[in-house]
């Protein structure tokens, strides 16, 4: 009986240290697991951060992109562009010889012939023009009345800056990115025109006010759309963390400036939604929220959050989704080569919905690959925002345009470090800037239209 005792109390003992043993081995592989993970960092490849914020060591030296067919420079086909003579100088410096080389004789009454041409650009110097106004006045013979002369709309003070100086000072600030102080020494050494930093501030947001009818018409035209892409970045306003949002598509883009990040600045914009757009975005929560008629998410987006899940927890799910939206780009490239899209239902888009549902559908184990299955559900979530731009050719598949537009914001902070104020006035005038060059309109010519036909 002592025996059978010992061996039933060996028995649990050791089936008790077995349990124990899996438990620790459970958390060491779990540990493991999570040492592997946060070796893997998040930078522009694998995430939706942009590549300023990519702190590598050593620094990366080799491109992401994929290797092409084509070959270094330009490509067949691609137009080159030099310098072209002028048809008509304005100036014309004969180059004639007073006398031979070889013998010394004379040469000044023999007939030459012209050989050849060369022109030289120079620049004049450039000085301001001051217009005067001379107000008049007179007593009508008639009736006795004492007439005076009107100034012309926008001529207010007795001395002023004119349209002109908005146009160059929106030009520079807001297109070119240059500084209040550079832009101040820039017009005191290039136009001759001293102009104090607070001027330049109280002129763009002149130039703002008379810009404000073409940013409403954007924001209008935006309304309309049957596509736009939005998106959001930080910008320092003042040492405070606020927020620039864009909408934009193929031949508008509105910026607006806020300090939040939620759907209040969405409905403060465009408080009626979109009826008949689809909207492009990066699935941040308040851009899905915006009453819509359909959603696209981007493509480029999806991708890096998979290739970070495939460096991080290695789930073949992840390859295999990142593999079906490659496939899927691959479709709309043949219906933008044939310039039709796929019909709900036809072979291929139907086999690629299929392959969908069935990743979709698939397991994962939470405990093991908690981020994966968090992607895979926010997926079924949005399932049905994955290929829009297969049934519509006015949907592209990524918000790379979004991501175009608010690049000028983080340019101009680069430069200038941070608003301290003029946020919403840089917003109006490169919504309109980006407006113009989408249309192929020349910025400077336009915008001095806009500051010239806008009366102060």
């Amino acid at each position: 009986m002592e025996i059978l005792d010992r061996l039933k109390l060996l028995e649990t003992e050791n089936a008790r240290l077995r349990k124990e043993n899996q438990a620790l081995r459970e958390q060491l592989r779990l540990l493991l697991q999570q040492i592997e993970r946060s070796q893997v960092k998040k930078d522009s490849h694998n995430s939706h951060n942009p590549p300023s914020q990519d702190k590598s060591n050593p620094p990366r030296t080799k491109s992401r992109r994929e290797k092409s067919n084509r070959k270094p420079g330009g490509q067949k086909g691609h137009k080159g562009h030099h310098l072209k003579m002028s048809d008509t100088p304005d100036k014309v410096i004969d180059l004639k010889s007073h006398y031979c080389n070889a013998c010394g004789n004379d040469l000044q009454d023999v007939p030459a012939d012209l050989l050849s041409k060369r022109q030289v650009i120079e620049l004049p110097p450039i000085r301001p023009i001051y217009e005067e106004y001379r107000q008049y006045g007179c007593t009508c013979p008639k009736c006795g009345n004492n007439q005076v002369a009107d100034y012309p709309a926008g001529v207010n003070a007795p001395i002023q800056y004119g349209s002109s100086v908005e146009s160059y000072l929106a030009y520079f600030s807001v297109y070119q990115y240059v500084p209040y102080q550079r832009l101040k020494h820039l017009f005191f050494h290039t136009f001759n025109l001293p102009i104090s930093e607070g001027s330049i501030q109280n002129l763009l947001q002149r130039a703002s006010l008379k810009a404000g009818v073409v940013y409403e018409h954007i924001r209008e035209q935006l309304k309309k759309a049957a596509y736009l892409g939005g998106d959001e970045t930080g910008a320092k306003v003042n040492s405070e963390r606020w927020w620039i949002w864009v909408w934009q598509n193929a031949l508008n883009t509105y910026l607006h400036a806020s300090d939040n990040r939620g759907s209040a600045t969405i409905e403060a914009c465009f408080p009626e939604g979109f009826a008949n757009a689809t909207i492009g975005s990066d699935r941040w929560a308040a851009q899905l929220k915006t009453a819509a008629a359909n959603h696209q998410l981007c493509m480029a987006h999806l991708e890096r959050d998979l290739i970070f899940l495939e460096e991080s927890e290695k789930h073949p799910w992840a390859t295999h989704f990142k593999k079906l939206l490659k496939d899927a780009l691959g479709l709309r490239a043949q219906a933008d080569q044939q310039q039709y899209p796929f019909q709900k239902g036809e072979k291929s888009a139907w086999r690629l919905e299929d392959r969908l549902n069935r990743l979709l559908a698939r397991p994962i184990v939470k405990d093991r690959y908690p981020q994966t299955t968090k992607f895979q559900r926010s997926m079924i979530r949005y399932r049905n925002y994955l290929f829009p731009f297969l049934y519509d050719l006015r949907i592209p598949p990524d918000n790379n345009g979004s991501e175009r537009a608010i690049r000028n914001i983080k340019v101009k902070q680069k430069i200038s470090g941070q608003f301290k104020t003029g946020q919403h006035d840089f917003c109006v005038l490169r919504s309109v800037i980006d407006t113009l060059i989408k249309r192929n309109l020349d910025v400077f010519t336009y915008l001095s239209k806009i500051m010239a036909l806008q009366a102060s």
